[in-house]
């Protein structure tokens, strides 16, 4: 391949990317589904392939781009026209934690486990699931949040409130998992099983294995949400 034919080559591949993007509409990385990364991913394949691959006419290259486009655009105007269209093609939210408990149906469907879940809400500067009302897994990944009515964003400094009241933990810290025990976590704590065992009869609970997730907060108290609900 010729550096004139390169140079072709490369400049027809930038062009009819350009008109195609433009033509598809802008939408921010943070709001694009699998779906809009995956195509944007094979529109971006098949222009390099164009730019760069000789043995390949240049037309079948402008067509395939076309083409990709078209669907692309076909699939965007169900998602406009159709819920029930939208549905198949990019999913729908799902809501994860409900009333301040975990759903593990959606986890499990998501595929998100609860490290996974801890992270999001740590992006939403939420360190505990006590503070959390609902939490709902968008179509592009994001974690939406509602903070519990006490959680609300109003502060004590504009209240001028002063707090006397002294945490026994920096951080709220998991301490069962799925129905198993986090003992490094407990050990940091300077907690052990017996404790454990009591904040669980408080709560009516006979067996470990029928916790889902349990975590110490920062006042020394113990969240609990329990299995199969």
């Amino acid at each position: 391949m010729t550096v004139n034919e390169t140079i072709l080559r490369v400049t027809i591949a930038f062009l009819v990317l350009f008109l195609l993007a433009r033509l598809m509409g802008r939408k921010e990385i943070g709001q694009m589904t699998f779906f809009n990364w995956a195509t944007a991913i094979g529109i971006g394949s098949i222009a390099g392939n164009l730019a760069v691959n000789g043995s390949s006419p240049i037309k079948d290259g402008v067509i395939a781009l076309i083409v990709w486009t078209l669907f692309t655009i076909m699939l965007d105007i169900i998602d406009l026209k159709s819920k029930q269209g939208r549905t198949v093609t990019t999913g729908e939210p799902l809501i994860v934690i409900k009333d301040g408990r975990i759903m593990e149906a959606s986890l499990k469907i998501s595929r998100v486990d609860l490290d996974e879940l801890q992270a999001l809400l740590r992006q939403k500067d939420i360190f505990s699931f006590k503070d959390v009302d609902y939490a709902i897994l968008e179509t592009n990944g994001e974690l939406s949040v509602l903070k519990k009515e006490g959680q609300q964003p109003v502060t004590k400094t504009d209240l001028s409130i002063r707090s006397t009241k002294k945490d026994l933990f920096p951080l709220p810290t998991e301490v069962i998992a799925d129905g198993k025990i986090n003992s490094v976590n407990l050990s940091k704590l300077q907690l052990d099983g017996n404790w454990l065992d009591m904040e669980l009869q408080k709560a009516n609970i006979q067996s470990i294995e029928d916790v889902f997730f349990a975590q110490v907060q920062q006042d020394g108290t113990l969240y609990i949400d329990t299995k199969n609900k």
